[in-house]
């Protein structure tokens, strides 16, 4: 990622922290509508899970510009989720449903420079968490 995909990234997550309760809500409508296998591996109650996945989205999207800094926290999230059943064909379908998610909540803000400099966070991210989790050549595929 270069500066200028982070800083999209970070300003655009910006319009959308302060609906972050609806933005995780539609997170989560999607990924269950679109990988309905997934719902077993969270609890019923999902208020507590929606807090997390914005507050760690926070967090990452403000480590953008120092990803040394976050990629210790990125590991032991990736581990975690191998013992809830996360699988890496599922870090595409995550992905997938997050940018819908980024699209429907910034509307027009949501440009192909956006778009473009999510994807790129997103797949770097994932990819080491892949990598982290199930070892490099999973993360390749």
């Amino acid at each position: 990622m270069n500066p200028a995909q982070i800083k999209l990234v970070q300003d655009s997550f910006g319009k959308v922290a302060p609906i972050s309760e609806q933005a995780a809500v539609i997170f989560y409508d999607r990924l269950f509508e679109v990988a309905p296998a997934v719902k077993a591996m969270f609890p019923a109650d999902m208020k507590e899970q929606r807090k997390k996945l914005m507050t760690t989205l926070a967090v990452v999207v403000n480590g953008l510009s120092n990803l040394d800094a976050i990629l210790p926290a990125a590991s032991a999230l990736a581990k975690r989720h191998v013992s809830y059943g996360a699988k890496p064909e599922h870090y595409p379908v995550v992905g997938g449903a997050l940018l819908w998610t980024l699209e429907k909540g910034l509307g027009e803000a949501w440009t192909p420079d956006v778009a473009a400099a999510w994807t790129a966070a997103y797949a770097t991210l994932s990819g080491y968490m892949i990598s982290e989790a199930y070892g490099s050549a999973q993360a390749a595929e």
